[in-house]
C-alpha cells in the first residue's frame, strides 16, 4: 500500500520556491518519490508519496523543511 501527501502553497514567490527546491528531486531515498511543480504562476505543488507511514513522514518532514528554509531565504534576501 502507498501513501500520498500533497500540499499547496500560494505565494507570489512559487516560481523561485520551485527553482529552489526542484534540484533535490533526484536525491530521494529508495522508499519515496517526490513531485514539485508549479500550477499557475502562484502555485507550489509538493506531492510525496511512499510505502509506508513512517517513510512518508520522514519525506515530508525533509521537503516541508526544505520549502520552509527557501522561503525565509527569500524573506531575508528580497524583504
Amino acid at each position: 500500500m502507498t501513501h500520498t501527501a500533497v500540499f499547496s502553497f500560494t505565494t507570489g514567490d512559487a516560481r523561485a520556491l520551485y527553482l529552489s527546491v526542484c534540484q533535490e528531486m533526484d536525491d530521494v531515498g529508495g522508499r519515496s518519490s517526490v513531485r514539485v511543480r508549479l500550477a499557475g504562476d502562484d502555485t507550489l505543488l509538493l506531492e510525496v508519496t511512499a510505502a509506508d507511514i513512517p517513510a512518508l513522514r520522514a519525506a515530508l518532514n525533509t521537503w516541508l523543511r526544505l520549502i520552509n528554509i527557501a522561503i525565509e531565504m527569500r524573506e531575508i534576501a528580497a524583504p
